[in-house]
């Protein structure tokens, strides 16, 4: 009946992007964002499935496909 609006939060573009790491032995796999400056990495949720992905990119308002670093 009535429905949330979808709010997206905001990010630095700039100095931030969007990125998936990825454990090489595991192969759990965190949303999250890179610092482009420093090479620092700030987790932000634990994706287990394809609804946790999507569920990120939307939270962010993210269209472009996430690069994997390891």
């Amino acid at each position: 009946m009535f429905k949330r609006k979808k709010q997206t939060k905001e990010y630095d573009r700039e100095n931030y992007k969007p990125v998936i790491l990825t454990s090489i032995c595991t192969g759990e796999q965190t949303a999250g964002f890179k610092n482009v400056n420093t090479g620092e990495f700030h987790d932000e949720c634990l994706i287990r499935n394809e609804k946790d992905l999507y569920d990120f990119k939307e939270k962010y308002g993210i269209t472009e496909e996430l690069e994997k670093i390891y």
